[in-house]
């Protein structure tokens, strides 16, 4: 059983015992504290709730609800959703915050309460450590009979959050209309099956072939959407029938794309090829965090823009997007941040931006991704003794690299002529995670293994 306890929110696996797993125990006190948070903040008691369709869901969704009224917060349950629609949700129901019910790409047994301020964002670190200051303290109180929250139900919102991203000046559904596109899909079970087929019809895309789209949450393969857990797509891709794939994870915020002969388009050049299309027709800076793909720096300054790096995390590149007015960013798990519709990973944006993108290039999907510079990415992690100091090693292995161009923000990023180098710790392992990126995967794989030499060597010299 795991809980994981995070600025950002509450992730867990369902059962065991409280403390010890995402118990109902568990959910109510974190609710609790979070909506207690809300009402101090923001003073307004409306919040929005949405979740993915893993089978836990409905269980978790009546233990936050209830609890938000008992605070006397006034629930709009979306009930069936994804998270980037939740985020759309509340600004435009005026509420104070809102709860998303997801677990993102972990497996089946997790779930977890993902929590929003009133602009529909995700919480702050100093906003969230404030929140679980609260649950440690049990620093909540509830209202009395008379002073309840009531409970609404809404289900258009997906509807509504489609016709915004027709709305899109750089969606173009004529063009992609036009093209005649014919598409399979994998939506694992979850909620992009309901937003995926209803998007695409909406931009003109008449011929889907839907797998896996029944939102029972029974997912049929890990559903972090990788190349090693998408071999279903690539097979019926590989029969020579559709012009792309398209996967989302269960809660729709990551992205990724096939080739029309099953290939992966790679869910780092996702944000790529969208930034591409976007500085195109609106130039400006771009914004990915530090473990994420040279590429988009290559693409970035081919328009004459600025690329900033930001720390892991999508609260973290939304203010580095927002302190750089750039005008498209996001992560390389496929996550896309389009400033012009919301701060937020949202599959479904960068779905139109891509179909439009695709259209107007007017070649073939693994054109468009030839067309890119070609990087490998290689990802590894060191675990380490809980009784080493991790910070320590970082330190000496950044003063080992200090003619390099170095960047401490997360970790240590070291950066070589065309090459990279990021060490990162974990927030709840004695591990280091190594990502490296180059032009060939075995330059990528040998300067990771050069670091974990490197720090072997830094531990031993310290023992």
């Amino acid at each position: 059983m795991a809980l994981i306890k995070s600025i950002s929110g509450i992730r867990g696996t369902i059962g065991g015992k409280s403390g010890e797993g995402l118990s109902p125990i568990d959910v109510v006190k974190f609710t609790s504290a979070y909506g207690a948070w809300i009402l101090e903040k923001t003073g307004n008691p409306r919040v929005v709730v949405g979740r993915d369709a893993r089978i836990s869901g409905e269980m978790v969704s009546k233990l936050v609800t209830a609890t938000l009224q008992g605070l006397g917060i006034h629930v709009i349950d979306l009930g069936l959703s994804t998270t980037p629609t939740v985020e759309f949700a509340v600004p435009l129901e005026k509420a104070g915050g809102g709860i998303i019910l997801t677990a993102s790409h972990n497996p089946i047994q997790w779930n977890a309460l993902k929590l929003l301020n009133d602009k529909g964002e995700f919480i702050s670190d100093l906003d969230g450590q404030e929140v679980l200051e609260k649950a440690e303290k049990e620093d909540f109180e509830f209202a009395t009979v008379k002073n309840l929250g009531s409970y609404t139900t809404k289900d258009n919102y997906i509807d509504l959050h489609i016709e915004h991203v027709l709305g899109l000046d750089l969606v173009d559904k004529e063009a992609i209309a036009a093209a005649d596109f014919s598409v399979v899909i994998d939506c694992v079970n979850s909620t992009g099956g309901l937003a995926l087929p209803k998007l695409l019809e909406a931009l003109g895309v008449t011929k889907v072939e839907k797998m896996y789209c029944e939102p029972d949450g029974h997912f049929p393969h890990n559903p972090e959407p990788l190349p090693e857990n998408l071999r279903d797509i690539s097979s019926k891709l590989k029969n020579g029938k559709f012009d792309l794939g398209i996967v989302v994870d269960p809660d729709v915020d990551r992205l990724a794309f096939l080739t029309e002969d099953g290939s992966p388009f790679g869910e780092e050049y996702t944000l790529v090829a969208v930034a591409d299309y976007v500085l195109a027709h609106s130039p400006g800076n771009t914004v990915s965090n530090l473990s994420s793909t040279r590429a988009l720096r290559d693409v970035t300054e081919k328009h004459k823009g600025q690329y900033n790096a930001a720390a892991v995390g999508e609260v973290n590149v939304v203010n580095k997007m927002k302190e750089t007015n750039a005008v498209i960013g996001g992560e390389g798990n496929g996550g896309v941040i389009y400033p012009a519709s919301h701060y937020g990973r949202d599959a479904l944006v960068g779905i139109g931006l891509f179909l439009s993108h695709l259209a107007k290039f007017g070649k073939t999907t693994s054109r468009l991704r030839a067309s890119y510079p070609n990087y490998y990415i290689s990802k590894n992690k060191i675990e380490l003794t809980a009784d080493i100091d991790v910070d320590a090693i970082l330190d000496q292995i950044s003063r080992k690299y200090s003619k390099q161009p170095i960047n401490t923000i997360d970790g240590v990023k070291i950066e070589f002529e065309k090459e990279w180098v990021h060490l990162r710790k974990s927030n709840t392992e004695p591990i280091i995670r190594i990502y490296s990126e180059s032009e060939s995967k075995a330059t990528a794989d040998h300067l990771s293994n050069k670091l974990i030499l490197d720090i072997k060597e830094v531990i031993s010299a310290g023992k």
